[in-house]
C-alpha cells in the first residue's frame, strides 16, 4: 500500500579536510542537498555543505567521492 510507504531519511556528513573540491557530489545529488561552500579547507579547496534536510540516504555522494570525504547515515523514524 502506497500510504504505508516510508521514504528513507538520511544525514549527510562531510569531512572537509579530505575534500579536493571536485563537486561531483554536488552535481549528482538527486535531491540538491549540497552546494559548494564559500569556506575553504586547510588545503584551500571549497568543500560541499549541506543546505537541505531532504536527504533520502541514496548514498550517491558516498559512492562517487574519490576522496572518501562524504557519507550518509540513515536516520531512524523518530529523527
Amino acid at each position: 500500500n502506497l500510504d504505508e510507504l516510508q521514504v528513507p531519511r538520511g544525514q549527510v556528513y562531510i569531512i572537509p579536510n579530505r575534500c579536493k573540491g571536485c563537486g561531483i557530489c554536488v552535481e549528482l545529488c538527486p535531491r540538491d542537498i549540497l552546494i559548494i561552500s564559500e569556506e575553504q579547507n586547510e588545503k584551500g579547496y571549497h568543500y560541499p555543505e549541506v543546505v537541505s534536510d531532504e536527504c533520502v540516504h541514496c548514498e550517491f555522494c558516498t559512492m562517487v567521492c574519490p576522496e572518501f570525504a562524504i557519507f550518509t547515515l540513515e536516520l531512524g523514524e523518530n529523527s
